[in-house]
């Protein structure tokens, strides 16, 4: 009766070890899995921190002319705006015609930001930008008077191309100006000869 219990015993405790023994593993393998997961999160985040980081990281060179304290070339961030760059060349001298700059004025890369004297004539250098190229009007760097020399551009017209490209960042090619509330096709044509993007 002994050895009948004890063969019945010894078939329980075989069976609980085997138990224990398959519910470990499926444990291992469960918090094995979880940490792969983990990793492999954590480098996706790592890999997008570091796109992302080297996307906001990249630079830009901007020449900076004019009344401003320390005139010369600053490598700066494609995300940085006029007064950015001002500040870094020890801000405007107090000839400066500070109303002449647009300082929200998103920066790009091979930007000219010229800072006018006071009294001195805006015809066209006298802003933040040098807009003229090769007798084009540079649609990314033009003033709102500049823009107005286009044929069949107004004010509105004009200040609604200032207004996309800050907001959107630099025409990456004449067509983009479709994008501009107010400039259909027509009024493309009629400009297309007169304008560059660079």
């Amino acid at each position: 009766m002994i050895k009948k219990y004890k063969k019945q015993l010894y078939i329980v405790l075989l069976l609980a070890v085997v138990v224990l023994f398959l519910f470990n593993q499926e444990r291992n393998y469960s918090e094995q899995m979880f940490l792969n997961e983990s990793t492999t999160s954590n480098d996706a985040i790592v890999t997008e921190k570091e796109e992302i980081g080297e996307k906001t990281a990249s630079t830009i060179f901007v020449d900076v002319k004019g009344e401003v304290v320390h005139q010369g070339v600053y490598e700066v961030k494609e995300t940085d705006r006029v007064k950015d760059v001002i500040s870094l060349a020890g801000g405007f001298t107090k000839d400066a015609d500070q109303t002449k700059v647009n300082l929200a004025a998103k920066v790009h890369d091979e930007m000219v930001i010229y800072v006018p004297k006071v009294g001195e004539a805006a015809d066209g250098a006298a802003i933040a930008n040098t807009a003229k190229d090769d007798g084009k009007v540079n649609v990314n760097t033009a003033t709102v008077e500049e823009l107005q020399q286009l044929h069949g551009i107004g004010p509105a017209k004009a200040e609604a191309i200032i207004a996309y490209r800050e907001e959107h960042g630099p025409f990456q090619k004449i067509e983009d100006l479709l994008n501009v509330t107010g400039i259909g096709v027509k009024s493309l044509e009629k400009i297309k000869d007169q304008v560059v993007v660079r």
